[in-house]
């Protein structure tokens, strides 16, 4: 099992980041939390600290670098070092290439790719200096794959995993250790706080995206945050959450030209329409 002693988490007041905070807890570890909804963030601390959970918190827009710098400086001064990082924060949008702009692109690429980054960059010196630490960067199912009306998260899921892949070489023998982890459907609130405007079919009724999602996230995020610290507790580099991001990831790279049909068949639902 790997010394978690203190851990900093971003989008941590709901879903997967809650239920790390949690695992956490239980581990005995020394939390902060960060979230952009201040309200959700401080009902999660309170909850926590409740059970005699030791917890900072803070709110956090990730795609603001300088407040994840300082909210890193922040716990590392309270904590004395970060031992994990949870780069957990997103958002969600479905749009078409074609009717998407520039400004949503961007705040989805902000969040789920530059959030990253910024809070990789913002622990990385001082674990290389303690020459020891883990960095969990979350992707995404649709980083390995690329869905219709997703172009932008699916953009910055990639992104998310290329990132870490070539972080995974260059920390090498430093004994700081990166995680690219790949969840598949996960029953969170990121589709119904999302925007979800045009799919393949045109327009997208309100409630329309969240109705069809709930039907295929198999995971809960007690379950994904299991899957993601039984694999940190093992060093594994790639960890993929769920049975459905098990099954695109093998289709993908062993029927590559074959997949893409059998995935679409697959994610269509019995009234014979896309939910994306």
């Amino acid at each position: 099992m790997a010394k978690l002693e203190t851990a900093f988490i971003t989008g941590a007041a709901s879903g997967i980041g809650l239920a790390l905070a949690r695992a956490l807890a239980a581990r005995g570890a020394t939390l902060y939390l960060t979230d952009v909804n201040e309200t959700a963030l401080e009902e999660a601390a309170a909850s926590l600290k409740a059970a005699q959970v030791n917890v900072y918190s803070a709110k956090v827009d990730v795609s603001d670098r300088w407040a994840v710098e300082a909210a890193v400086a922040d716990a590392e001064a309270k904590m004395g070092g970060i031992d994990i990082i949870f780069n957990n924060a997103g958002v969600s949008l479905s749009d078409t290439v074609e009717k998407m702009t520039y400004a949503d692109l961007e705040w989805v690429m902000n969040i789920n790719f530059y959030g990253v980054v910024h809070g990789t960059k913002a622990v990385l010196d001082g674990m290389l200096e303690r020459g020891r630490g883990h960095i969990v960067n979350i992707s995404s199912l649709f980083g390995l794959v690329g869905i219709p009306s997703q172009s932008a998260y699916c953009a910055a899921k990639h992104a998310v995993k290329g990132f870490n892949e070539s972080l995974f070489y260059e920390l090498q023998g430093t004994g700081v250790q990166i995680h690219s982890v790949h969840p598949g459907g996960v029953d969170t609130n990121i589709v119904r706080s999302g925007k979800h405007l045009h799919n393949i079919e045109g327009d997208i009724a309100e409630g329309e995206t969240q109705e069809r999602f709930q039907e295929l996230a198999i995971t809960t995020p007690d379950q994904a945050a299991a899957i993601i610290l039984g694999g940190v507790d093992r060093g594994e580099y790639r960890i993929l959450v769920g049975k459905d991001a098990r099954w695109a990831d093998r289709l993908s790279r062993w029927m590559p030209n074959r997949w893409r049909k059998m995935f679409m068949n697959k994610m269509t639902d019995r009234s014979g329409k896309s939910p994306f």
